[in-house]
């Protein structure tokens, strides 16, 4: 697999995200999670993305182990600032300094590593000014337990204020077909400052993938039963953005998946989409999408299925905690 920059720091040019590994996306199973994480790195691509959050706390727990004796192969990225009790409560954002040290404390203890490659402030709280959460982050730089910092769902005055405390490496916000809005200012923010992008949810959650013929075929205790763009009328208008897709994928050779993945590949040597799965299947099938040359002509006609604003519904079904 070919490799990308995010900053300074060389990444493979696909990620893994761990997340649906623990929770969210249907059942777990742990050795097959591990298996999948092995396998990936294995074929090249060894930037793995996880977070404090999902489990909460196992996700970290379950990467940790899946790369004790391979830790010199990866790349390891994890976040912090949505806080969350054991019982798997929601209890806000976190951005105090002494939060700070000490969920990264935490996160390296559940990991079983002496540092993180990239860490992430993963919701900004906007009641504490960013330059003390920042000032704290650059500390962790400082001491060595952390090599790179990032930021997620930002706003670009955000962005620009973190960079100036000290040096952001990538920005990670949830990028694909059906959600182009970072291609309004984000984009345009980062690339002024150099910094590299990581798009998750390159697959719509899912929805690109075209498993989905109806709500009902979203598994019961799915995060995306709650999600609006999975409900009522917004999923079959979605599914008529995703049925145009396959019909390009088709006459392509190739999956929907893979292509959905190839147009997130095409929009710039600077980002780096991370495709959540904890199947091997699956994540050959993604890391194929690497091979897929889309030319010119196959990118105006992506762009006419899927224009930007094209999807129905929120992202979440609480937008207050994005773009902030």
């Amino acid at each position: 697999m070919k490799e990308r920059k995010l900053g300074d720091l060389t990444v493979s040019e696909l990620g893994l995200g761990c997340m649906g590994m623990s929770e969210f996306y249907g059942t777990a199973n742990e050795q097959e999670a591990i298996e999948t994480i092995h396998r990936a790195i294995e074929l090249g691509c060894y930037f793995l993305d996880t977070a404090d959050m999902y489990g909460p706390f196992t996700n970290e727990q379950l990467v940790g182990k899946a790369i004790k004796d391979r830790r010199d192969k990866v790349v390891l990225a994890t976040k912090f600032g949505n806080v969350r009790g054991e019982d798997g409560s929601f209890l806000g954002v976190n951005g105090k300094p002494e939060y700070v040290k000490k969920a990264c404390e935490d996160s390296l203890r559940r990991l079983g590593v002496d540092h993180i490659d990239l860490y992430y402030q993963h919701r900004v709280d906007t009641t504490v000014p960013i330059e003390e959460t920042w000032e704290a982050m650059a500390e962790l730089v400082k001491e060595g337990k952390v090599r790179y910092l990032g930021i997620s769902e930002a706003a670009p005055e955000t962005i620009r204020r973190a960079h100036d405390v000290h040096p952001i490496t990538a920005v990670q916000t949830e990028y694909s077909l059906w959600t182009r809005d970072p291609e309004e200012e984000i984009l345009a923010t980062v690339r002024e400052l150099g910094i590299g992008f990581v798009a998750y949810s390159p697959l719509g959650r899912g929805f690109l993938t075209g498993q989905f013929k109806k709500p009902e075929d979203i598994p019961e205790g799915d995060f995306r039963r709650n999600n609006p763009r999975f409900q009522g009328e917004n999923f079959y208008k979605n599914l008529e953005l995703v049925e145009r897709v396959t019909e390009i994928a088709k006459e392509k050779g190739c999956t929907p998946s893979q292509l959905a993945l190839a147009w997130v590949l095409s929009q710039g040597d600077d980002i780096v989409p991370i495709p959540g799965t904890k199947h091997i299947k699956y994540l050959e099938e993604n890391i194929k999408a690497t091979e897929v040359e889309l030319t010119e002509s196959d990118l105006r006609r992506i762009d006419e299925a899927a224009p930007k604003g094209a999807a129905a519904g929120n992202r979440y079904p609480d937008m207050s905690t994005v773009n902030r």
